[in-house]
């Protein structure tokens, strides 16, 4: 008898991890972690990781790897922008920092400083690995 594999709309619980395939910025784990719950189809990911979800098999564990058009897409020049330095708390302003920011609208959005200046901090509002082949690694632990 075959086991069941996840479909849209199925509820499961999964171990993932998203890496740049030079394994220089590992983006997010969770194999240290409880598993994360999620819906398939509800948009609770990225739909080109979601996509890649579909018909895998419970406990198995696969590498995906993905181009930047297959991931996150490339790096936009205008997502990175220059943030006066008092819009930072003091213990914030590291080059590297990931820092949330929480818009008009009350959503956030996270940038990572990647320089310091006088009066300003160059922040990229890119996903840390747009513009990297990625590894997604992942391994769905029960479909509830």
């Amino acid at each position: 008898m075959t086991e069941r594999t996840a479909f849209w709309g199925d509820k499961i619980a999964l171990h993932y991890q998203l890496a740049s395939e030079d394994g220089s910025t590992i983006a997010s784990s969770t194999y240290d972690e409880d598993p994360v719950i999620l819906t398939l189809g509800e948009g609770e990911i990225e739909p080109r990781l979601e996509s890649r979800l579909i018909d895998l098999e419970i406990g198995r564990a696969y590498t995906f790897r993905l181009e930047p058009d297959e991931a996150f897409g490339h790096s936009d020049l205008l997502q990175v922008m220059d943030v006066p330095l008092d819009t930072f708390d003091e213990d914030e302003i590291e080059i590297g920092n990931l820092i949330e920011f929480t818009l008009p609208d009350g959503e956030t959005l996270a940038g990572q400083i990647k320089a310091i200046g006088k009066d300003a901090a160059t922040v990229d509002f890119n996903h840390p690995l747009s513009g990297c082949t990625v590894l997604f690694e992942v391994r769905i632990v029960e479909i509830l």
